[in-house]
C-alpha cells in the first residue's frame, strides 16, 4: 500500500514541488517507508529526489529548492515487494527508453516471476520492484508498436510527438493491463507532453482526480491525481471523480484531458481494507465514504455483541487509536455504554501494522500507546480495534490494560479474522504469522490474553461498504484477506511459497541499514537505467536524453554557524535566473525547486525566509 499524487500547473512560471510535497503529507498514512517525487520543467528537463524515510525528513531545503517545475508525481512507500530499505526501490522510477518515462505505482503485481522471465533478454532489471517492472512494461509496449505512418514528419523533429501521442499512450496501458495481474493504481509521467493515470481492471486499489480553475486565468485549469480524495481537497482543488477500472486517463500539458477504458471486462471490486484501515476517515473511495463504512461497521459489531454476551458485565468502551475510534464511538451508541479514551496515542509514531517486521512492531506498540489508568482501574472493559492481523499489538494492549488494574478485557474487531494472505499490496503475506490461521474465536482470545473476543461478520462488513454505493456501482468487494477469494484468479499454493521465501517477517528482522558496499554493475546500474542514486543525483532531460547530474548532499544552512551558511560568511553563490513567481508573493510563490546551481545571496536569503519551515 503506498500512496501517490500528480499535479499538472497550466502557468508554466510555476513551482509544484510544495503542492506535491503537502500532497504526499496527506497520503503519509499509506506508507512511511520512502519517499520520492520527480518534477518537469518548461524546459523539459525532469528532476528527481528520493530517499528513505518520512515525508518530511525526505525532503528538506536543500532538495526543494533543486526540484523545478510545473508538473510531476510523487510518492510515499509502503513496501509489499522488494526490499524495505533500500533506496533504489523507492519511488518514482524512471526510463529514457523509449522516452523520458516515470512511474509512481500503489498496489502489487501477482504474476511479476512470468513477466520477468520474459522480459529478462531485453531489459535489466537493478532492483525487485514491480513497480520497475511495470515502467519496463510499459515501455515495452511503446516500443513494440508500429512505427507513426508520417515517417518523414518524424525525421523533421516530431518523434516524440508521433510515438507518445494519447493514443499510443492508451494502447500501452491496454497492454499493460493484458500482460499485468494482480491490484494496482498508477501514475506514468511523460516528459514533456503530460501524465496517465490508470487504474487494475478490478479496481482492487483507489485512484481519483480533481480540478482548479488556474491563476493564469483565461479558462485554463490546473490537475491533481492521488490515492485519495482527502489529497485533492486539501490542496484546493474540487473532486471530479474516481479512476474507473481499466480506465486511462490522460492529463496533458496543453490543458487535454482524455479518457480511455483499456480493458474489455472491467468489474470494480476495491479492497474492503481501505474502508477497515487504509483509508482516511475524511476520504471517499469509489463514492463510499470512509467514515459512514465505518460506522456501520461499528452499528453491526454492536449487534454481535448484543446477541453473544451480557452487556451487564461491560463497564467502558475503549477504542485502539486512531483508526478503531469512528466504529467504537458508534458501538458504545449502540450498546447504550460509557466510552471513554483510555488509550493515548504517540502522534510521532509511525503506524505499527505497516512496519516491515514483527520486531520493529513489537518494539513500538509500547513507545505508541500508553493507558490511563483511571480509565481501567477495577472496570472491565471493551476494547474495540479495526482488526486484528498477527496479534502484536492487541496481546500488548490487553496486557497493558491489566498492567492498569483493568477486571476484564474483552477485545472486539470492526472486521472479521484475518485467515488468509492479502497479495494486492498489503503486507500480510505468510498465512501462519496471522493470529486467526487455524484458531476459533476462544483460541484466539487464549492467544491474545482476552476474556474473551468477537469479530463482525464478513457479509455485515461488506454491507457496510455496499449500502453505501448505490452511485458507485461496486460489483464487488475484493474481501481476500477475510475469504481467501482473489479476484484476479491467479493466486494458488505456489505463489504463497515464493512470498513465503522472500516476504515473511522472519526475513525481516535482519539488519535495516543499506549494505555499504555494492559491486561496480550494481553502482553503475541507477546512472545507465536513468535512475536515481539515494537522493545525491540530479535526472535531467534535454532534448530527448536523460542525464545524470551529481549533486553533493549538503545540511541545512545554519545562520548561528557562519561555515554552514555561505550567505552569512559573506561567501558569493553563482548568479542564477530564478522565475518571478517563485519570489513574489503569488500562492505558489513558496514552491521554489529544482535549481542546478547555488543562488545569489540576495535571493537564497529570500528562499530561505519563504522557506522558514524547512529544516
Amino acid at each position: 500500500m503506498c500512496g501517490i499524487v500528480g499535479i499538472l500547473l497550466a502557468d508554466r512560471d510555476a513551482a509544484v514541488n510544495q503542492e506535491l510535497y503537502d500532497g504526499l503529507t496527506m497520503l503519509q498514512h499509506r506508507g512511511q517507508d520512502a519517499a520520492g517525487m520527480v518534477v518537469g520543467d518548461k524546459a523539459r528537463r525532469m528532476h528527481i529526489h528520493k530517499d528513505c524515510g518520512l515525508v518530511r525528513d525526505v525532503f528538506k531545503l536543500q532538495h526543494m529548492i533543486k526540484l523545478l517545475g510545473f508538473y510531476g508525481i510523487a510518492h510515499c512507500r509502503y513496501p509489499t515487494a522488494g526490499n524495505s530499505s533500500n533506496v533504489h526501490e523507492a519511488q518514482p522510477f524512471v526510463t529514457h527508453i523509449p522516452f523520458g518515462l516515470c512511474i509512481a505505482h500503489n498496489g502489487n503485481l501477482t504474476n511479476t516471476k512470468e513477466m520477468q522471465q520474459e522480459l529478462c533478454h531485453r531489459y535489466h532489471f537493478n532492483t525487485d520492484s514491480d513497480s520497475e517492472l511495470m515502467l519496463s512494461v510499459l515501455a515495452d509496449e511503446l516500443l513494440a508498436q508500429p512505427a507513426p505512418a508520417n515517417g518523414a514528419s518524424a525525421a523533421a523533429g516530431s518523434t516524440a510527438a508521433s510515438l507518445l501521442s494519447p493514443e499510443r499512450l492508451f494502447a500501452a496501458a491496454r497492454g499493460l493491463m493484458a500482460r499485468a495481474r494482480g491490484g494496482y493504481a498508477a501514475l506514468l509521467m511523460v516528459a514533456g507532453h503530460g501524465v496517465l493515470a490508470f487504474r487494475d481492471p478490478h479496481g482492487i486499489r483507489p485512484l481519483c482526480f480533481g480540478s482548479r480553475a488556474s491563476a493564469v486565468g483565461g479558462g485554463a485549469s490546473d490537475f491533481v491525481m492521488a490515492s485519495e480524495s482527502v489529497a485533492i481537497e486539501s490542496l484546493g482543488y474540487t473532486m471530479q471523480r474516481d479512476v474507473r477500472p481499466g480506465e486511462a486517463i490522460w492529463f496533458g500539458l496543453d490543458g487535454t484531458v482524455r479518457a480511455q477504458m483499456c480493458h474489455d471486462a472491467p468489474v470494480l471490486s476495491p479492497c474492503v481494507f481501505e474502508y477497515v484501515y487504509f483509508g482516511r476517515p475524511d476520504s471517499i473511495i469509489d463514492g463510499v465514504s470512509v467514515y459512514r463504512a465505518r460506522q456501520l461497521m461499528g452499528t453491526y459489531l454492536a449487534d454481535k455483541i448484543k446477541r453473544q454476551y451480557n452487556l451487564s458485565d461491560i463497564d467502558v468502551v475503549c477504542p485502539v487509536p486512531d483508526t478503531s475510534r469512528v466504529s467504537a464511538v458508534q458501538c458504545a451508541l449502540q450498546l447504550g455504554l460509557p466510552y471513554e479514551e483510555g488509550l493515548t496515542k504517540n502522534r510521532y509514531i509511525a503506524r505499527t501494522f505497516i512496519m516491515p517486521g514483527q520486531e520493529k512492531r513489537r518494539a513500538n506498540v509500547r513507545k505508541k500507546l500508553n493507558p490511563i489508568r483511571s480509565v481501567f482501574e477495577g472496570k472491565r472493559v471493551l476494547l474495540i480495534d479495526d482488526s486484528i492481523v498477527r496479534g502484536t499489538t492487541s496481546s500488548q494492549i490487553i496486557q497493558m490494560c491489566r498492567d492498569q488494574g483493568a477486571l476484564k478485557v474483552y477485545f472486539c474487531s470492526a472486521s472479521p479474522p484475518v485467515r488468509y494472505p492479502n497479495v494486492y499490496g498489503i503486507d500480510m503475506p505468510v498465512q501462519s504469522e496471522l493470529i486467526a490461521y487455524g484458531r476459533d474465536e476462544v483460541a484466539i482470545a487464549k492467544e491474545l490474553g482476552a476474556d474473551w473476543v468477537v469479530f463482525s461478520d464478513i457479509e455485515d462488513m461488506k454491507q457496510s461498504v455496499l449500502r453505501l454505493s448505490e452511485e458507485a456501482a461496486i460489483g464487488r468487494l475484493d474481501c481476500s484477506c477475510f475469504d481467501g477469494e482473489y479476484v484476479t484468479g491467479d493466486i494458488d499454493e505456489a505463489y504463497f511459497e515464493r512470498l513465503k521465501d522472500v516476504r515473511s517477517d522472519a526475513r525481516l528482522m535482519g539488519p535495516i541499514a543499506p549494505t555499504t558496499s555494492a559491486s561496480a554493475a550494481d553502482a553503475a546500474a541507477p546512472a545507465a537505467n536513468g535512475r536515481a542514486n539515494g537522493g545525491q543525483s540530479q535526472l535531467v532531460h534535454t532534448n530527448g536524453d536523460l542525464s545524470f547530474e551529481q549533486v553533493p548532499e549538503e545540511s541545512s544552512p545554519s545562520s548561528a554557524d557562519p561555515a554552514a551558511d555561505p550567505a552569512a560568511a559573506g561567501e558569493e553563490r553563482d548568479e542564477v535566473e530564478v522565475p518571478a513567481s517563485a519570489l513574489n508573493g503569488q500562492r505558489r510563490g513558496r514552491q521554489i525547486a529544482g535549481i542546478n546551481k547555488h543562488v545569489s545571496n540576495d535571493d537564497y536569503r529570500r528562499l530561505k525566509d519563504r522557506f522558514s519551515g524547512w529544516s
